[in-house]
């Protein structure tokens, strides 16, 4: 992240357990896929996260849509880090108190106790670290780290490739295939995000999907980097859902098709 968008906070840190009410009936799935979709997700990466609510609330929101039940996230994430500012084996250490705890519906504390913390990570890195020329090699021998780190703790680590500035399309392109090349080397799983903000401007360039600084996501940017994820971490179709945040219909059900289009064309 740029630094003039550093805020004075230098981590959020986010939990939210849902225990949803009782599935009416199964959601569609994008794919046909070995594993099944996580219950438990840890997002680690920086204000591209956070913005706008934090982009994992608006999954959690997508998945009540779907009548998806008993999921929960834990999105840790620092103002314009790369991926090398997070201690990944840190947020696995029972004395760390990462999910430790929850309050129920009387305010009262329940100390949760999990057979597994997480059963997938979203990890991503500083908006141009991936190819910026001092610290792609970075990238590369931290993502390698933290891939081990996540897999020796149970979980299926996923790289969330994030999206060209806007003043820079070119990105889109670099940025993806860095995100491809480390996930085929070290065995993680890819959500297109960038690959989605670009689809979505050529089909429909009204549509903002950034900030003003160009970089950050508006609110339409964090809708549409949550519907991939939906479709590629949870293989659920984003266009059968509702959910909209607020987002006029017309430009929500575009940004649930792009997203849905995206991750079933992906194939890094």
């Amino acid at each position: 992240m740029s630094s003039l968008y550093r805020i004075a906070l230098t981590g959020l840190l986010a939990t939210f357990l849902f225990a949803l009410p009782g599935c009416a009936s199964k959601p569609a799935v994008l794919a046909a896929d070995s594993s099944q979709p996580p219950k438990a997700v840890l997002w680690v990466g920086n204000s591209y996260f956070y913005y706008n609510n934090s982009m994992h609330g608006h999954v959690a929101r997508m998945l009540a849509d779907a009548k998806v039940t008993g999921t929960r996230a834990t999105s840790v994430t620092i103002s314009g880090a790369g991926i090398d500012w997070h201690d990944m084996a840190s947020h696995f250490k029972p004395e760390s108190g990462m999910a430790k705890y929850t309050f129920n519906a009387r305010n009262e504390v329940v100390f949760n106790q999990f057979d597994r913390r997480y059963d997938a990570v979203i990890m991503m890195d500083c908006s141009q670290c991936p190819i910026h020329p001092t610290l792609k090699p970075v990238f590369y021998d931290t993502v390698q780290k933290h891939i081990a780190t996540v897999r020796s703790n149970g979980a299926v680590p996923y790289l969330f490739a994030s999206w060209a500035y806007a003043d820079q399309p070119q990105m889109t392109d670099q940025l993806a295939a860095e995100y491809a090349s480390a996930s085929q080397q070290f065995g993680a799983r890819v959500v297109p995000a960038g690959l989605a903000f670009a689809n979505s401007i050529k089909a429909r360039p009204e549509v903002n999907l950034y900030d003003p600084d160009k970089r950050h996501p508006s609110l339409a940017g964090t809708y549409l980097g949550a519907a991939t994820v939906l479709a590629s971490v949870y293989q659920i179709d984003p266009t059968t859902i509702t959910y909209a945040a607020g987002l006029p219909a017309d430009v929500a059900a575009h940004l649930r098709r792009v997203a849905a289009d995206t991750v079933r064309a992906y194939k890094p």
